[in-house]
């Protein structure tokens, strides 16, 4: 039975500190490009990328923004549901992920830094540069359906960041998104995946509904959701097992049903 997304989509997602019963499954993505230069294993190539978005459509997935996917969790509703994210809004989203992902009915939740339109991933010092969206692309993204969230102002470590610094990268920045595509964004995505308490109080006091992280341990909560990060590695048994430990993880956590 095809799942109702969009009834899933009309209901607002009401911020909150519960921790959710079960965590569904999120995939994160960064750049998709050209994989050669990749120091950092984020970059998955368009081919790679629709081989994946394959095997999720023959196990009976739908790729789905995360503020979709929580809405649909809340009312039990999730089932062939699973999260999709790009971290960092690269420009590549919209000359390769964007087709793709229509092409196979999903849509996805794309974490960007308002702080740094039109520029490049400067944090990574390893390279290669990557251009990253500008105001006209990000509204552009969100006109094709994405969701649009916040990946901080400057892509910065909010547990290293002063009291100043964490409000500007979490409040500045959804009022910021809010400026540029006329909705103040539901999700927050932390930066390298770092957290700790105070970072999780800054996003939830912001007005977040959500926040990801990649492995966030005991904090885990709507605040803070695990990720399953996507390599251009990932083929059959590869995503296959990522599957698996996603779900060993809720049931040692006693929440598999």
């Amino acid at each position: 039975m095809p799942v109702d997304t969009a009834s899933c989509d009309a209901a607002p997602l009401a911020p909150g500190p519960r921790a959710p019963r079960t965590q569904p499954w999120i995939l994160l993505y960064h750049s998709v490009a050209d994989p050669t230069d990749d120091p950092y294993g984020i970059t998955v190539a368009p081919e790679r990328l629709e081989y994946q978005l394959r095997w999720l459509r023959r196990r009976g997935l739908t790729g789905v923004g995360v503020g979709t996917l929580m809405r649909a969790h809340a009312a039990g509703r999730a089932r062939g549901l699973v999260g999709l994210t790009f971290d960092d809004g690269y420009t590549d989203f919209i000359d390769h992920a964007l087709p793709l992902l229509q092409r196979h009915g999903c849509t996805a939740t794309v974490f960007v830094l308002p702080g740094r339109l039109g520029g490049d991933n400067a944090w990574d010092p390893l390279g290669p540069r990557r251009p990253l969206l500008t105001e006209a692309g990000i509204r552009a993204v969100a006109a094709a359906g994405m969701e649009i969230g916040s990946h901080g102002r400057y892509h910065k470590d909010l547990t290293a960041a002063t009291t100043d610094e964490l409000r500007k990268e979490t409040r500045g920045s959804r009022e910021r998104l809010r400026q540029i595509t006329g909705v103040a964004p539901q999700g927050f995505c932390y930066p390298y995946g770092t957290i700790d308490q105070r970072a999780v109080e800054a996003v939830r006091n912001a007005g977040y509904a959500y926040g990801c992280a990649i492995t966030p341990g005991p904090l885990g909560s709507d605040h803070a959701l695990p990720r399953t990060h996507i390599s251009h590695a990932d083929r059959g048994l590869r995503l296959h097992t990522k599957r698996l430990q996603h779900r060993f993880r809720q049931l040692t956590r006693g929440d598999l049903r």
